[in-house]
């Protein structure tokens, strides 16, 4: 029983070896970007959604969270979060194009006299400015959102793909 034990402990180190010299690894893009801000706070617009966004800058890409709320009648709440990884930078700074995914409420609509935020999930392509000053991201996406059921369980909305269209402008802390 202690032979197994020593040898579980000898695979477990191997494995943790081989995950710091692991080749798949994404590149760090942003590595040399130290005059960028790495925490930024802002606003924009998702589709129908009108949000403050707070961003991370790291060498692996840009991670974000969304709030804000619909603009529908009843203003109903939602939020995303998401990242974006550098696919092809164009210029001096760290412009170009991103791709990425991101989770969480893609649409609000009416069902039953009630309003209803969608879940869902999706990835986009964005051309994203970034500088010492300011990150701007316009980027277009394509997701698959829950399906909706009313009080009684039946099927409103079934699973279907949602495509959106969004534009941030944040700023530096």
């Amino acid at each position: 029983m202690k032979k197994l034990y020593l040898l579980i402990a000898v695979l477990a180190s191997n494995g943790f070896v081989h995950a710091e010299e692991n080749p798949y690894m994404p590149e760090a893009k942003l590595k040399g970007a130290k005059d960028v801000a790495a925490w930024n706070i802002g606003a924009g617009f998702t589709k129908k959604l009108l949000h403050g966004n707070l961003e991370w800058v790291n060498p692996y890409g840009i991670a974000y969270a969304k709030v804000g709320a619909f603009l529908n009648d009843d203003n109903e709440l939602g939020g995303q979060v998401g990242f974006r990884y550098p696919y092809y930078l164009t210029g001096t700074d760290k412009n170009g194009y991103y791709l990425g995914v991101y989770a969480g409420h893609l649409d609000s609509k009416n069902y039953g006299g009630k309003q209803k935020g969608n879940l869902g999930v999706g990835a986009d392509l964005a051309f994203v400015w970034l500088n010492s000053e300011r990150i701007s991201t316009f980027s277009v996406g394509a997701g698959v959102r829950d399906k909706i059921e009313d009080a009684s369980g039946n099927t409103v909305k079934k699973v279907e793909p949602v495509f959106q269209i969004s534009y941030t402008l944040s700023f530096g802390l």
